[in-house]
């Protein structure tokens, strides 16, 4: 399946419904990593006429207001057309949003994850496809700065839970240099900040 992820970043290129129809008209899916207006994806969406699935990023306190309109994955396992998708919102607390968490927080939300990933690899004999954030895990590309910091408990995620893929946004990624995708075990880590696409096909355990 082929999946549009977009983060962070408005792009005007994404704004034109004839450069959409040109370059994705063939996209089944777009997921959201987060930090984007309600009306920029909801364009996006309608335009090329497929699902959304979307993460909160730590910007997007108006998504109480007005949520774009999609499938909102925080804590939640969905399928869609052979693949599964788990979410988990926010960035590491740094001040008072209430889109951020201390790691306690996001363990918490890792550990009550593993009843619904357990019973989801018994019953279809295969891992999750697509674990779907808004900050990657500490010390892959994360940064410096602690708004920036990932999460060590996205790294108990990925070692107890095994999915096939991690895609992250809110790190920016217009320096050439910035390293975008790592192995981690058995789990490929993207950041996928500002646009990328990605053919996913359902595993074949």
């Amino acid at each position: 399946m082929k999946i549009l992820f977009v983060s962070d970043t408005v792009m005007p290129q994404m704004e034109s419904a004839v450069n959409l129809r040109r370059h994705y008209g063939d996209i089944e899916l777009i997921v959201s990593c987060g930090d984007l207006p309600s009306v920029y994806l909801e364009f996006i969406t309608s335009v090329l006429n497929v699902p959304l699935f979307y993460v909160r990023g730590n910007h997007d306190e108006g998504y109480t207001e007005r949520p774009p309109g999609g499938e909102d994955l925080h804590g939640r396992l969905v399928q869609y057309r052979g693949l599964s998708f788990f979410g988990l919102e926010g960035s590491i607390r740094y001040n008072n949003s209430p889109l951020q968490y201390s790691e306690s927080d996001m363990l918490r939300l890792v550990v009550s994850a593993g009843p619904r990933l357990y019973y989801q690899r018994m019953r279809h004999k295969r891992p999750l496809d697509v674990l779907v954030t808004h900050s990657p895990p500490r010390g892959i590309h994360d940064a410096e700065d602690k708004p920036h910091w990932g999460f060590k408990a996205l790294l108990r995620f990925i070692e107890w839970y095994q999915p096939r893929f991690m895609v992250h946004g809110h790190v920016h990624t217009w320096d050439r240099r910035t390293v975008t995708r790592t192995d981690y075990l058995k789990t490929t880590i993207i950041n996928i900040n500002p646009v990328t696409v990605l053919n996913i096909e359902p595993s074949a355990f």
